[in-house]
């Protein structure tokens, strides 16, 4: 039964492989508009914010640490993290600034 429906099946056309191709493009568009563009973007971003850090701008580390710039050099800055608490972390680090989502406690 297998056989028979196998041999009763219509031949591929012709035009297959231009239309594999067809796919494959359309594909890889797609993927760059909705995948490779905004990542590039956002790495653009982040890459801008790193360059205009400032003393005594509160961020966040990308291990979650609130803190307060205290020092910036070039490839490191200092951060207090509590009174007198101050930690040397890498500038590449930094992952977003927290001056909206830190409130002071007194």
């Amino acid at each position: 039964m297998n056989l028979l429906t196998v041999l009763m099946q219509a031949p591929a056309p012709a035009n297959n492989g231009a239309m594999m191709w067809i796919m494959l493009i359309a594909m890889f568009v797609i993927m760059y508009i909705f995948m490779i563009r905004p990542q590039n973007k956002k790495q653009k971003e982040l890459a801008n914010f790193r360059k205009c850090l400032e003393v005594n701008q509160q961020v966040i580390t990308a291990g979650g640490i609130y803190g307060k710039i205290k020092e910036i050099e070039d490839n490191y800055v200092i951060l207090e993290i509590d009174h007198d608490v101050k930690i040397k972390i890498d500038k590449n680090s930094i992952f977003a600034d927290a001056s909206s989502t830190i409130t002071q406690s007194k």
